[in-house]
């Protein structure tokens, strides 16, 4: 089975309600997001040195799958479910999205 990375860079579209989209982010949409087979961990980051990069938020989402498409294709039906459920906010401002197949590793300090 391979295992893969999704990297989704995003922003809080308004700098006042961080507080209330992280909330959003750890109870609501990721959960939702650990409802698709495949996705096995969710990991979220923040960006300290925000000036570098067009994004303040980092989330990754580690796949065990011998096919990856199946998985981003239920990931789409998952954030249209939601979009219909009014699960998703409109603070949140997607950046970027990449997809990576791990080829080694991991690697650990001796």
């Amino acid at each position: 089975m391979d295992r893969w990375l999704i990297a989704v860079q995003v922003n809080c579209t308004d700098p006042s309600k961080v507080e209330e989209f992280q909330h959003w982010y750890d109870r609501t949409h990721i959960p939702d997001v650990l409802t698709v087979p495949g996705i096995t961990r969710v990991t979220r980051y923040e960006n300290v040195t925000p000036g570098e990069q067009p994004a303040k938020f980092l989330t990754l989402l580690e796949v065990e799958a011998d096919d990856i498409w199946p998985v981003t294709a239920a990931l789409q039906q998952n954030k249209a479910l939601a979009e219909k459920e009014g699960r998703i906010t409109d603070l949140l401002q997607m950046v970027t999205g990449a997809l990576y197949r791990r080829i080694s590793g991991p690697h650990e300090r001796k």
